[in-house]
């Protein structure tokens, strides 16, 4: 039985992740450097492009003005071979994650691709705003998620994952706008209606999405390589 989040859903995120396994994905570079990665691209009516971060129609989406964009490059698709991950580094990690996943009905390779990118899988990671391990959780969060102590990979990550349920849950499993608030505080989503206009929490969704799909593209490939 899969997930509900992510997997049972196949318009919102699945059918980008898997099925097009296939098909390259395009980095899109806009005039002030920034860049995202995205399944596929649209043109709207008034002169703006989507970008579908996730895949689906219903999430995972950023609309730009298209004078905003310098240039667009196809990108090759991860080779098999090339995912060392952090999961996969350290097994006792992939039980935490595999048992919080199955807890909270959201798919494993997600809560790894955040714990790539909040902490590169250093359980004792203090970031400069004071946010503390795996899941790089502040203390009001940890505090509200019932985390004694956010330095004990089974607790930040149990805290981490039901913090992410519960944001998936206020937006409606669109991923995007959940990890937005994830980065920048539910507070900051609200009040622009959407992802912040907060390079850093640009960087981190379009980040954190890409090593997802990255991963389920290799996970897709890795019982046909062996064989």
């Amino acid at each position: 039985m899969f997930p509900r989040r992510l997997h049972c859903g196949l318009p919102l995120l699945l059918v980008a992740l898997v099925c097009t396994a296939a098909h390259a994905f395009d980095r899109v570079t806009l005039r002030n450097g920034f860049s995202y990665d995205c399944s596929h691209r649209e043109v709207l009516d008034n002169g703006r492009v989507r970008l579908y971060l996730s895949g689906g129609a219903d999430a995972g989406y950023i609309d730009l003005p298209s004078a905003e964009i310098e240039s667009v490059a196809t990108l090759p698709d991860p080779p098999a071979a090339a995912a060392k991950t952090t999961v996969a580094a350290n097994p006792d990690m992939q039980t935490l994650l595999s048992h919080a996943g199955a807890q909270h009905d959201i798919d494993v390779e997600l809560l790894a691709s955040i714990v790539h990118a909040e902490s590169d899988g250093r359980a004792k990671a203090v970031s400069r705003t004071g946010a503390q391990g795996l899941m790089q959780l502040m203390p009001g969060t940890a505090q509200q998620m019932g985390v004694k102590d956010s330095f004990v990979p089974e607790q930040n990550i149990n805290g981490g994952t039901a913090y992410l349920d519960a944001l998936l849950t206020r937006y409606h499993d669109n991923l995007a706008l959940a990890l937005a608030a994830y980065n920048a505080g539910p507070a900051a989503v609200d009040k622009y209606h959407g992802i912040p206009p907060y390079r850093e929490t640009r960087a981190y969704v379009a980040r954190v999405m890409t090593e997802f799909k990255r991963r389920k593209l290799v996970a897709e490939r890795a019982p046909a390589a062996a064989r």
